[in-house]
């Protein structure tokens, strides 16, 4: 499976943004996914998580009731709509399988302003 992150970028703080991954394969719809983010000096740590149907999600507790989780299924696709974005959300988003896959995406930078 290839994965493209994809619609990061600079925001001020409260501002918003919707990542996007595309997946290749038929493997993405059968698995559960997350994104995941870095920060430097940090370790990468897993801030979304959705069920192979879409219909539980779950968030760690830093993101929750500001990110949304979402896919589709049909277009081999899943998002992450992120509002209220603060400074310490400033990191590389990635996709990936929980658990997951072997190779991981380039990933997307987002990066929030104070």
């Amino acid at each position: 499976v290839q994965l493209v992150e994809s619609g990061g970028g600079l925001v001020q703080a409260g501002g918003s943004l919707r990542l996007s991954c595309a997946a290749s394969g038929t493997t993405f719809r059968i698995k559960a996914m997350g994104w995941y983010r870095q920060a430097p000096g940090k370790q990468r740590e897993l801030v979304a998580r959705i069920n192979s149907g879409g219909g539980s999600t779950n968030y760690a507790d830093s993101v929750k009731g500001r990110f949304t989780i979402s896919r589709d299924n049909a277009k081999n696709t899943m998002y992450l709509q992120m509002n209220s974005l603060k400074p310490e959300d400033t990191a590389v988003y990635y996709c990936n399988a929980v658990p997951t896959f072997a190779h991981w995406g380039q990933g997307t930078q987002v990066t929030v302003s104070s």
